[in-house]
């Protein structure tokens, strides 16, 4: 019996085992798709293998690990990014380990490369100011401006990933009470409120782009001109046009660059600042542990600096410390904690 090379088994990996066995999204398993034509490229332009040419016996860890040093130093991919990649490599793997036990040795190899610690780096996000801003930047008196309006309000108001906002149908938008229904990562599927105003946005743009009936509820929320809904690439577009346009008039307000995901860490720690308990907060974006959302209160001093002061009057008696000894105290404790 013939045994089956590697293109057989990526080809059986995608087609069939990824979608039915995994239970892996739909943009997971793109995503993993897209590690591997970026892969079989780097193969074909820099090794001169051809994807039809591959095989097993022309694998190893060496050439995995090369793979993932291109994309980091010639690709300028983060380190995240870098470990996403390998991610997907060492999910087929594990596939093909069970598979091809012929290839174990080759498996194992490849499943001990390490995923790289990802440094920690300052949460970006917006002051509510600059949200209003960047509001204020698209052009109301044009049909387009209108939607990318609502297009907005609703990633800022939902603090959606930008692919739950690219994958919204009309029928996920209940505008009485105001929510929208988000199906985030691993399928999983949650109902997030929206505020009055928001609603109004949207009311207003699904009817004008008549999205309001009972046969428009499997259609794109966002589409583009040609009727196909917005890419991911096409909503940080829209959102980086905009915020360029706010910038020239609050230059002070926006970092360098902004994208979708700003908005949802913005949404995230304006909610923590109006002391919206951690739970909730978890709940509304979608995250699986409380951990992954304590990042917002360790992110902002301010919350920082209020918790200290609670914690110091708790403890510092009125009658024995002075005044400026109490302010000498406290700001030391800032120092250390």
């Amino acid at each position: 019996m013939r045994s089956k090379d590697f293109g057989e088994y990526l080809s059986e990996y995608f087609l069939k085992y990824a979608p039915r066995q995994t239970g892996y999204s739909i943009n997971t398993i793109k995503s993993y798709r897209d590690t591997f034509t970026i892969f079989l490229r780097y193969l074909k332009d820099k090794l001169k293998i051809k994807p039809e040419k591959l095989s097993f016996e022309k694998m190893s860890k060496k050439m995995i690990e090369e793979f993932l040093l291109w994309l980091e130093v010639d690709k300028k991919y983060s380190v995240s990014t870098r470990n996403q990649r390998l991610a997907a490599i060492h999910a087929f793997f594990k596939y093909v380990q069970i598979e091809s036990p012929e290839n174990l040795n080759l498996c194992n190899r490849i499943l001990s490369i390490p995923t790289k610690k990802v440094p920690d780096s300052p949460i970006s996000y917006l002051t509510i100011d600059a949200v209003k801003a960047l509001l204020t930047a698209p052009d109301m008196k044009t049909k387009k401006g209108r939607r990318d309006v609502a297009l907005i309000a609703l990633l800022y108001d939902s603090a959606a990933r930008v692919q739950e906002i690219a994958d919204l149908t009309a029928g996920d938008i209940i505008l009485s009470p105001a929510t929208v229904k988000l199906k985030g990562k691993g399928n999983k599927t949650r109902i997030i409120p929206i505020v009055v105003q928001t609603a109004k946005l949207l009311g207003s743009y699904l009817e004008e782009y008549g999205l309001l009936g009972e046969e428009s509820i499997n259609l794109p929320v966002f589409s583009n001109r040609n009727n196909f809904k917005l890419t991911r690439a096409g909503i940080s577009y829209i959102l980086s046009k905009y915020a360029e346009t706010a910038k020239k008039n609050w230059p002070k307000l926006f970092p360098k660059k902004v994208s979708p995901h700003i908005l949802r860490h913005s949404k995230a720690m304006h909610l923590l600042q109006a002391n919206v308990n951690l739970i909730y907060i978890r709940d509304f974006l979608g995250h699986s542990s409380v951990i992954t959302t304590e990042r917002y209160a360790k992110a902002d001093p301010e919350i920082k600096r209020k918790a200290i002061e609670k914690a110091s009057y708790n403890f510092l008696p009125d009658k024995k410390y002075s005044s400026r000894e109490k302010h000498e105290l406290l700001n030391w404790l800032k120092t250390i904690i």
